[in-house]
Formats: structure tokens, sequence, C-alpha cells
């Protein structure tokens, strides 16, 4: 957090019998506490455009290393085994467009989990999805349930939503333009962000897809157990590849820390997500995921040819 530092005048007194004689000089107090307001306005927007001025600058340079380097995860076929990686583990099966109508509580403390990546009602991505994909088709049939959205959001509550949102959700799965806006959410809240940000740390097509599946399962958030508070966890154990560092110990460090998150979270949680998958892919080298490629998820064994 900037600190902003109070800039205080300090107005000297001066006694003698020779300011007696002096007219006095009156001031407008308001006035000068005015010009004052208005002049420190003036300069915090200054500092404020400057800000965004900055930031926009190394957004540009960002995008154009960005474009530079390969596709990465963003290739079409390493999105589609992606989405079957993160079924597997999601929904226990390498059929990802199946779950765009899949809806239930798991019990997780987070409402109902729903969609290709496990939209919540508590978690704000569902209610999110849902009011964006209402403001551009606002007769849907879940367009009723957005207020209960709004009601239940942070919790695990489903007040407002039974008996029928589930069934509602199910419905509305089945037309392409509700699928097509999960796909939309999808890439704007975790796909996108985390791809961008594991290539600007020179991470492979592998460390992009351990990046992304630890942003869906924990949220990014700055939090010691959110994506972001992991990330910076890893930073202090192992040096970035764009630092200098090698993948192998930084992605090493990552896994780690996520792992530890997982457990920290719940006491028993099942980690082969990263056990006997992502870590055995570290293990062998296989930073471009390539296939043929076979992995374990919760004791059943997946192959992509």
């Amino acid at each position: 957090m900037r600190k902003v530092g109070l800039l205080f005048a300090a107005v000297p007194v001066v006694a003698g019998a020779a300011l007696y004689f002096l007219a006095p000089v009156e001031s407008d107090a308001s006035g000068s506490q005015e010009d004052t307001a208005a002049e420190q306005s003036a300069r915090d927007e200054a500092k404020a455009k400057a800000e965004r001025d900055t930031d926009a600058a190394q957004r540009a340079a960002d995008d154009k290393a960005i474009a530079a380097l390969p596709p990465g995860l963003a290739a079409a076929d390493k999105k589609v085994l992606a989405q079957q990686l993160m079924s597997s583990a999601e929904s226990s099966t390498l059929n990802w467009r199946g779950s765009y109508g899949a809806i239930e509580d798991l019990g997780e403390g987070q409402g109902y989990t729903a969609g290709i990546i496990g939209f919540c009602t508590g978690t704000h991505d569902l209610r999110v999805l849902v009011e964006n994909y209402t403001k551009a088709h606002p007769d849907n049939g879940l367009a009723r349930y957005v207020p209960a959205l709004r009601k239940v959001d942070g919790t695990d509550s489903h007040e407002g939503l039974d008996p029928g949102f589930t069934a509602a959700w199910k419905a509305e799965a089945q037309n392409e333009e509700f699928r097509a806006a999960q796909n939309t959410e999808r890439d704007r809240v975790y796909f996108d962000p985390a791809v961008r940000l594991a290539k600007l740390d020179g991470l492979s097509t592998l460390g992009q897809f351990i990046y992304y599946d630890a942003m869906v399962f924990h949220g990014p958030d700055t939090s010691p157990t959110g994506f972001y508070g992991m990330r910076e966890q890893a930073m202090e154990e192992a040096e970035t590849p764009a630092e200098g560092g090698s993948e192998r110990a930084f992605l090493s460090a990552f896994l780690d820390v996520r792992r530890e998150a997982m457990r920290a979270k719940k006491a028993n949680a099942d980690t082969t997500r990263i056990d006997t998958a992502q870590r055995r892919f570290l293990d062998s080298g296989n930073f471009a995921l390539k296939t043929p490629l076979q992995w374990q998820m919760y004791g059943e064994t997946y192959r992509v040819p």
C-alpha cells in the first residue's frame, strides 16, 4: 500500500514592538483553503493520470512482448487439452463440452457449482456470468434469478434459487448463446489473465496450464490461498524464468505452495490434480504438454492420444 505523506507549512511567529505599528493585513481564510483544496485536487488528478499513462505504456510493452511469443496454451489444440485436463479434475471426464449444464452443491461452502469450469453462486463469478448474459439476452430463463444471485453472493445459501434454479440452468445450457457466454467469462476471468501472466513470467505451455488450473481452483485473489498470493509465495522460494531462474525449480515451488494451500482450505483435500498429473508432467520434462498424454485423477487413468 502506498503511503501518502502530509505536508505541513510552518508559520513563524515574530514578536517585536515595531510590529505594533504595522497595519493589520486582512486575509480570506476560506478562499485560501479553497485554493489549497483545488491545488491538491489538481495534483492528485495529475498524479493519477501519470500512473494511468505509465500502466498503459507498460501494458502496451507487455502486449508487444507477448505477441512475439509462441501461442502456447492459447493455441487451439492446447486450449482444448487444457479443458480436458481441467474437466478430468472437475467433472471426472474428458468430455468438457458436456459440462455446460452441470450444476450441484458440492458441500464446500460455495453454494451451487456449475458449468464448464465450476462457476459458483458463492464466489461472484456465476452471478457476473448470468448478469452479463442477461444484458445481452434479457428474456433468458435465468434472468429472474439475478436478484437472488446477488443476495446469496459470498455465501453458500440457496435462498431464492430453490427449487427452480438448477432446472433453469440445465435448460439454458442447451442454448448456444449461453454456452458461448460461459466460454467468454472463462476466458475473461481465468484463462486469458493466467496465460498472459505465465508468459510474462517466462513459463512454457505446461507452466501456463499450471497457472490456469490454479486460477480457476483458487480464484484470482491475493490471499495466501488465492492465485496471486500463491504466486508471490513461490517467487520468494524461486526466481521465475523471466527473472533468470529455472522454470523447473519455480514451477516445483509453485506446486508445493499450491498443495499446502489446498490442504489449508481442507485438511483432507485430494491433491491428485497436482501429485499424479501436473507434477508428473513437470518431472518428465513435458514443458510443451506434448501428446500422447497420460495422467491419473482420483485413481482413474486418463489418456489423450
